[in-house]
């Protein structure tokens, strides 16, 4: 790996990045905040700063290495998720906090440190929807938009952000299937805050935020009480839709306004992901009314049902400190966490087409036990999935588990108990936001100690990047052949 090219590339978006800063300075000034106009104005010219000083790095090379792209990706995340923490220092949050604040935002996983909204401007809040919303169809896939521009290919690098691109249905060109994409995203955004505001009869300022963060499926509110502190099934409906809508394939939902309308009827993971989702929502609804379902606990039930299985994190009701809601609730809440949103989503975790493809498996292995000469084979999308895929697809529904029970373990040492502990791990490695316990829908991360906030942040970066991108960084093959800009090297 030649850090010169990584580092070049990486500076190259910072510089980028920095301009984004301009707006909710904007905004603190026509609000006359200024704190947050300094707060945003340095953030804007020290990262600006950096950045150009990385992207003036001389390394010509336009092509990478697998190892250089995956470097580029995982040092992307994590110096833009640095540089949005900028702003939350100089208002008075402390570095690890801070810190926590920011990956939370940029992975979209919504859990939040602050326990007193009151003591933050508007501006503050602006910047951290923006964040989400920035994280939520990928910081590289918006920048592959600009990067050839650049002198940067674009491919190596959008293939290595996740293992799910599928951008190749949208259009054959990289660059225009992310253009098209974000073109889709911002209509949605925009189609989101007209309806918050005009049907939901929200103000501009919470329609715009509540927007940012719910396409995205971020889940930061600028109200304490998140959806709750609303009080407005309009606006609960309205974001179960746009929730939903953030949980499916991006460019599926391209391919279907655009090609071929059927095709997100008939896609085997949209069928998986809406029949989990409305079951879960049926069951809690039945609980919740003891038997005979109505409208109010239907959409209680469907809105956070919605909200944990995309990963988006609001809340409309406090399922943790309720005492309607119980523990077969809250066991149903907790397996449409573990099933997770749609792969080509802002969604993070493991994917339903993952899961999907490991429950599919197990039964034909079930199968197989019984007939052992029969011929089977997994289809998804009418192809046959090849065994290396199906190999690479149970490694990182294991690797999921695995990170989840070791993140835990390590907040139980430092003191954390069980319950919290594990949906913690869950929450933030999976990018849900909220969890059960401490860390309920209407509680915070702020009781964790440095230790667990830097674990947690951690967890969160390595689970939107699917776990597999940062551990390979690790590989005794990559870490050996470092070079600065050496050509003669492996990966």
């Amino acid at each position: 790996m030649r850090l010169a090219n990584v580092l070049r590339v990486i500076g190259k978006v910072l510089a980028i990045f920095s301009t984004a800063f301009l707006i909710p300075c904007a905004f603190a000034g026509l609000k006359g905040e200024e704190q947050a106009v300094k707060a945003f104005a340095v953030a804007f010219v020290l990262c600006g700063a950096i950045g150009y000083i990385l992207s003036s790095i001389n390394a010509k090379e336009k092509h990478f290495r697998r190892s250089e792209a995956l470097g580029i990706v995982a040092g992307t995340w994590f110096i833009i998720a640095i540089a949005a923490s900028v702003p939350y220092m100089y208002l008075g949050m402390a570095p690890v906090l801070a810190l926590f604040e920011a990956f939370s935002g940029i992975t979209t996983t919504g859990a939040t440190i602050i326990t007193d909204f009151s003591i933050y401007p508007d501006s503050f809040f602006l910047w951290r929807a923006m964040t989400q919303w920035f994280g939520g169809l990928g910081v590289i896939a918006l920048f592959v938009v600009i990067l050839p521009q650049l002198g940067v290919a674009g491919r190596e690098i959008l293939f290595a952000e996740s293992s799910d691109a599928t951008t190749d249905i949208v259009s054959p060109s990289v660059r225009e299937s992310a253009q098209k994409l974000w073109l889709l995203y911002i209509a949605l955004t925009v189609s989101q805050i007209l309806m918050l505001y005009f049907v939901g009869n929200m103000n501009w300022f919470n329609s715009i935020c509540h927007s940012l963060s719910g396409i995205s499926a971020g889940g930061f509110s600028p109200n304490p009480d998140s959806i709750a502190g609303y009080n407005s099934p309009t606006i609960e409906w309205i974001l179960i839709f746009y929730m939903i809508l953030s949980g499916i394939s991006f460019p599926l939902i391209w391919v279907g306004l655009t090609r071929r309308p059927l095709a997100l009827i008939r896609d085997g993971e949209i069928k998986f992901y809406t029949l989990t989702l409305i079951s879960c929502a049926i069951g809690i609804s039945l609980i919740l009314s003891e038997g005979i379902v109505n409208l109010s606990h239907f959409r209680s039930a469907l809105f956070q049902s919605a909200s944990l299985m995309t990963g988006t994190g609001f809340a409309s009701v406090d399922y943790v400190g309720n005492e309607s809601w119980n523990n077969a609730t809250r066991g149903l809440l907790l397996i449409v966490m573990l099933i997770g949103g749609c792969a080509g989503s802002a969604c993070g975790g493991p994917k339903a087409i993952r899961n999907l493809l490991s429950i599919k498996y197990i039964w034909s292995e079930i199968t197989r036990t019984l007939h052992p000469r029969a011929v089977l084979s997994l289809r998804h999308r009418g192809k046959v999935i090849p065994v290396p895929v199906m190999r690479s697809i149970l490694s990182l529904v294991l690797l999921y588990a695995l990170t989840y029970c070791l993140v835990a373990i390590a907040l139980m040492l430092l003191g954390s108990n069980f319950v919290t502990s594990f949906s913690a791990a869950l929450a933030c490695v999976a990018n849900i936001g909220p969890g059960f316990g401490e860390v309920g829908p209407m509680s915070n991360y702020a009781h964790f100690d440095s230790a667990s906030h830097i674990i947690l942040s951690i967890g969160m970066w390595m689970g939107r990047l699917e776990l597999v991108t940062v551990l390979a960084l690790l590989h005794p093959d990559v870490i050996t052949h470092i070079r600065w800009k050496s050509k003669t090297y492996r990966n």
